[in-house]
């Protein structure tokens, strides 16, 4: 059965209004953002504002939401890390901070395969079931500490952090396949910026910052006083 009309409606909105602004135009991202129903990973209690430009708190309206990182992030954000990330069909991917599973939808919508890692057992249970009733069967949720990565099962062609650190930690660099790309949102209040990390030989990588946003943390990441590349 189709969307009411105004879901429709406020779907379009979502990505003409916030979306495109963002410098999103590429199309297929865009058709990814129309087939996977944002709502439907969206708490209850905050279906309304499923297609807001807000983050969106999953375990309650508590603030610790944002100071453990238990929240959607923008759909802008979402959109414009999925699309800077260039996800490829053949792909493997890696995502850390599961969520309520909304962004490893998107990566599976592009990839050959998904794990996404989450530390907290409500939201891996939140995810997997969000992820099931979507029927996307190529991305499981796994309780794991994403900060130390997955090496048994990598190394990965992609890995996402959906969620701040003040640095990249070298453990999940490392776990990038020569001509990986590692998306992430890195530094600190009041400057933040989406930074993509690509792994060009054995032991060197670059590294691009092309827009500054900013994002809850991750949890569990290092917090030194000094970040650096």
């Amino acid at each position: 059965m189709n969307a009411p009309i105004d879901i429709e409606r406020a779907r379009f909105n979502m990505i003409e209004q916030q979306i495109r602004p963002w410098d999103v135009l590429d199309n297929e991202i865009l058709a990814v953002l129309h087939q996977v129903r944002r709502e439907d990973f969206v708490p209850l209690a905050h279906k309304s504002l499923a297609f807001a430009d807000l983050q969106l708190p999953l375990l309650g309206d508590s603030e610790d939401n944002v100071r453990k990182g238990w929240c959607m992030l923008e759909p802008k954000q979402e959109a414009r890390l999925l699309q800077d990330a260039a996800v490829r069909p053949h792909e493997k991917v890696l995502e850390v901070g599961a969520g309520s599973g909304y962004m490893a939808a998107l990566l599976a919508s592009r990839a050959q395969r998904v794990i996404s890692l989450e530390i907290e057992p409500r939201l891996v249970r939140m995810a997997r079931e969000n992820l099931q009733k979507a029927g996307i069967l190529n991305a499981e949720v796994r309780e794991a500490d994403g900060a130390r990565g997955l090496a048994a099962e990598g190394p990965f062609d992609v890995i996402m952090l959906s969620g701040s650190v003040i640095e990249v930690p070298q453990v999940l660099l490392a776990q990038l396949k020569v001509g990986g790309r590692l998306a992430a949102i890195v530094g600190d209040e009041p400057v933040m910026r989406a930074t993509f990390i690509t792994r060009t030989g054995e032991a060197s990588y670059t590294t691009s910052q092309p827009w500054d946003t900013l994002a809850p943390r991750l949890a569990h990441f290092p917090e030194p006083s000094r970040f650096h590349f």
